[in-house]
C-alpha cells in the first residue's frame, strides 16, 4: 500500500451507522408534524393538509432533476420513506455518485398518498443538501483533470450530518480526510506550544508521544513556512499539511518533503486555482468548500 493510500479512505453506503441517521430523520419528522425543537410543542400535531386527503388512496410520483447534478442521497431516500409509512417505496433509477442530466428521472415513489405528501419535503431537502454537496465536489475533481493528486474534504461539516457530507463528497470523486477527532492526531501551532518553546523540539516530543500512546494512528502536523517543514521532517510525521502557501511555495515544499512525508495543501483553495495546483506534485489539496460553499440542488416531486 502507498503511503498516501493510509491517509484517505472513500466512505461508501455500507460504512454508515443507519441509527443516527434514523434519528436524523425522525428529528425532521418531528419539525413537521409535532413541532420538535419549540418549547411545548403542540395540541395539535399531525399534516393537516394531507388529512384531507382519502387515507385509502395511492398515488405513484417521479424525482426528477431540475438541473444537471451528481446524485446522493438515494440509498437514504427508504429510510426516510420508512419512517413515514411502511408500505412507501421508491424505485432508483440511478445510483448515488452518478451523473444525472437536467429532467432526467431520479426515481419513482409509490404509497399512501397523505404518507407520501407528508414525507415529500423532508426527502426533498435531504436529497438537495446531499446532491449539492456531491455535484460541487464533482466540479473540483474534474477541474483537478488527470492530476494524482487526490480531493480531501475536512472536518467543516454541518453538526449531526458529517457522515452523509462526507459520503455525498465520496459520491462526487473526492476523497475523506479523518472522520473525526478520534482517527487522527493533527499537531497544529497550539498543541506544539503546550510542549514547550523550542518549536522543532515540541514537534519530537509530540510525535514521540503520540507513537508511544497510539502507534496505529497517523499523525499530521501544520506548517504555515518552509523553515517549519524541517521540523516536521525531524519528528517524523506521517503527513505534512501546507497551510496557505503560495505555488511557488509549494512547489519548494514538495522538493523538500520528497517521499520521506505525504503532502497536503490546504487554506484558500479554490476551484479557479485547482487546476495550477494539480500539477505541482501534491498528494492531497483539502477543502471545507465542497461541503460550507454547497447549494442546494433543484429536484423535484413530479405527479
Amino acid at each position: 500500500m502507498k503511503k498516501a493510500d493510509r491517509c484517505c479512505q472513500r466512505l461508501t453506503w455500507a460504512d454508515l451507522d443507519l441509527a443516527p441517521l434514523n434519528a436524523l430523520i425522525q428529528l425532521a419528522k418531528s419539525e413537521d408534524l409535532t413541532a420538535g425543537g419549540l418549547r411545548g410543542g403542540t395540541e395539535t400535531p399531525g399534516d393537516h393538509s394531507s388529512a384531507l386527503l382519502d387515507a385509502k388512496q395511492s398515488a405513484k410520483t417521479t424525482l426528477r432533476a431540475r438541473t444537471a447534478l451528481t446524485l446522493c442521497g438515494a440509498e437514504l431516500a427508504p429510510l426516510v420513506l420508512s419512517a413515514y409509512h411502511s408500505e412507501l417505496a421508491f424505485e432508483a433509477f440511478s445510483s448515488d455518485g452518478d451523473t444525472i442530466a437536467k429532467g432526467d428521472a431520479i426515481g419513482t415513489l409509490t404509497g399512501p398518498v397523505q404518507s407520501l405528501l407528508s414525507a415529500e419535503r423532508p426527502l426533498l431537502n435531504f436529497l438537495q443538501k446531499l446532491s449539492g454537496v456531491a455535484t460541487l465536489t464533482r466540479q473540483y475533481v474534474d477541474a483537478l483533470g488527470h492530476s494524482t493528486t487526490r480531493l480531501l474534504d475536512t472536518r467543516k461539516t454541518t453538526p449531526g450530518y458529517r457522515v452523509l457530507e462526507k459520503y455525498a463528497v465520496a459520491c462526487g470523486g473526492g476523497w475523506n480526510h479523518r472522520i473525526g477527532l478520534y482517527d487522527r492526531v493533527m499537531l497544529k501551532d497550539n498543541h506544539l506550544a503546550a510542549f514547550g518553546s523550542d518549536p522543532r523540539q515540541s514537534a519530537i516530543e509530540a510525535v514521540s508521544e503520540s507513537r508511544r500512546r497510539n502507534p496505529e494512528i497517523l499523525v499530521e502536523m501544520e506548517v504555515d513556512t518552509l523553515e517549519q517543514i524541517e521540523h516536521a521532517l525531524a519528528a517524523q510525521v506521517d503527513i505534512i499539511l501546507l497551510d496557505n502557501f503560495t505555488s511557488e511555495q509549494l512547489k519548494q515544499a514538495v522538493h523538500l518533503i520528497g517521499s520521506k512525508a505525504v503532502t497536503e495543501a490546504s487554506g484558500g483553495i479554490t476551484i479557479e486555482s485547482i487546476p495550477q495546483l494539480a500539477s505541482l506534485g501534491l498528494d492531497f489539496i483539502s477543502t471545507g468548500a465542497t461541503v460550507h460553499q454547497s447549494t442546494w440542488i433543484d429536484i423535484g416531486l413530479d405527479s
